[in-house]
C-alpha cells in the first residue's frame, strides 16, 4: 500500500476577523430576583461566582438558540460590512438546540435567508465556539471558502431549576448569542499561530444534563428531580478550571513561541470570576488584558467568549495588529485555545 499523499494548503491566504456581533435577551434575572425562588442570597453568589445578574430567554416569544443566533450573526455581518448573500458557511456552537434535528445552524441560515450554504453545529459544551473558530479557519486557509460564519448561541436556562433543589447550579447561567465572521485575506500573517483542543470523557459525570436514569453515570445518584437539569459537582469541577486554565495558556504560549507579554488579550469562557482571577495573577496580567463580564451575563456557555469579544470591539479595544488568545473549558470535559494574529 503507497503512503497517503500530505496534505498541501495554499500557503498565501490570511484569515482576518470581519465582524463581531451578539444578541442578547430582554429579560434581567438578578441576584434578588432568585433570593425569591430559592433559598440564596446576592452576596452568597456574587462572593461564589462574581454574578450580579443574567440574561434568560422567553420560549414563549420564540426565543430560541436559532431565533437569539439569527441576530447575532446579522449583527456580525453588518459590523463586517457583508451580507448575508455574501456568507459561504456557517459553524454554530450549541448544546441547546430546540430539538435533536434540524440543526441550529441550519434554522438560522433560513431565518436570514441564506440559501443553500452549508450549515452545521459544534457542540462541544462551553468550548464549543473556541472549537468551531479553529474549524472555520482552517476551511478558509483551504481556499475553499471566503466568508463563514462562526456563532456561539445557548440557551441553558431552560436546564435550571430554580427552586432551592437546583440553586447550586441554577445561579450561574444565562442565555445569549454572540460570534464573529471569518474572512480570507491576502495577507498570510492575519489567522492563527497557536490552537489547543482536548477532551476527556472520564471526567464527564462531573458535569452533565440527565434525561433518563440510564444517563446517571453513578446509579445510585439517580433522583427523578434530577432529569432535564444540569447535575455539576462544583468542587470537582472549580479544581479541573483552576489547574486546567493556566496549564492551557502555558500549553499554547509555547506552540506560538511566545510569552504572554506578547498578547494583547486573553478573551475567556467566563464560568467563575474567581478561576479567571487567578489565572491574572498566575501570569501577571494586568486587568485590561483580561476581561470579565460574568457580572452581567453569567455563564452563557458556547456564547461566553464571543461576547467578550464583542465587548471589547465595541469600546475600540480590538484592532488589527493584535494578538488574542481565545480560551474556554467546559463539559465534557472539555478545553481548547485559539491564539490569532489579528
Amino acid at each position: 500500500m503507497s503512503s497517503p499523499r500530505p496534505i498541501t494548503l495554499p500557503t498565501n491566504i490570511g484569515v482576518r476577523i470581519a465582524g463581531v456581533g451578539a444578541a442578547l435577551p430582554d429579560k434581567v434575572l438578578t441576584n434578588f430576583d432568585l433570593e425569591k425562588l430559592m433559598d440564596t442570597s446576592d452576596e452568597w453568589i456574587v462572593q461564589r461566582t462574581g454574578i450580579r445578574e443574567r440574561r434568560v430567554h422567553e420560549p414563549e416569544k420564540g426565543q430560541t438558540a436559532s431565533y437569539h443566533g439569527a441576530r447575532a450573526l446579522d449583527a456580525a455581518l453588518k459590523d463586517a460590512s457583508l451580507t448575508i448573500d455574501d456568507l459561504d458557511l456557517l459553524v454554530v456552537a450549541t448544546m441547546t438546540p430546540e430539538m435533536p434535528t434540524p440543526s441550529v445552524s441550519s434554522l438560522m441560515a433560513d431565518h436570514l435567508g441564506a440559501g443553500a450554504i452549508g450549515a452545521f453545529d459544534i457542540c462541544a459544551g462551553c468550548c464549543g465556539f473556541v472549537f468551531s473558530m479553529n474549524v472555520a479557519h482552517d476551511l478558509i486557509k483551504t481556499g475553499r471558502y471566503k466568508n463563514v460564519g462562526v456563532i456561539g448561541s445557548d440557551c441553558l436556562t431552560k436546564f435550571a431549576d430554580y427552586s432551592t433543589y437546583g440553586r447550586s447550579t441554577a445561579i450561574l447561567f444565562g442565555d445569549a448569542a454572540a460570534g464573529v465572521v471569518l474572512q480570507a485575506t491576502d495577507n498570510p500573517s492575519q489567522g492563527l499561530l497557536a490552537q489547543a483542543m482536548h477532551s476527556d470523557g472520564g471526567r464527564a459525570k462531573h458535569l452533565f444534563i440527565p434525561v433518563a436514569k440510564t444517563d446517571f453515570f453513578e446509579q445510585d445518584d439517580y433522583d427523578e428531580r434530577k432529569l432535564g437539569a444540569v447535575q455539576m459537582n462544583g468542587p470537582a469541577v472549580f479544581k479541573f478550571a483552576v489547574t486546567t486554565f493556566p496549564n492551557l495558556i502555558e500549553e499554547t504560549l509555547t506552540k506560538a513561541g511566545l510569552s504572554a507579554d506578547d498578547v494583547d488579550h486573553f478573551v475567556c469562557h467566563q464560568s467563575n470570576a474567581r478561576i479567571l482571577a487567578a489565572a491574572r495573577d498566575r501570569f501577571g496580567l494586568p486587568e485590561d488584558k483580561l476581561l470579565i463580564n460574568i457580572d452581567h451575563y453569567g455563564n452563557t456557555v458556547a456564547a461566553s467568549v464571543p461576547l467578550v469579544l464583542d465587548e471589547l470591539k465595541k469600546a475600540g479595544r480590538v484592532h488589527e495588529g493584535q494578538k488574542i488568545m481565545f480560551l474556554a473549558f467546559g463539559a465534557g470535559l472539555t478545553w481548547g485555545s485559539s491564539l490569532w494574529q489579528l
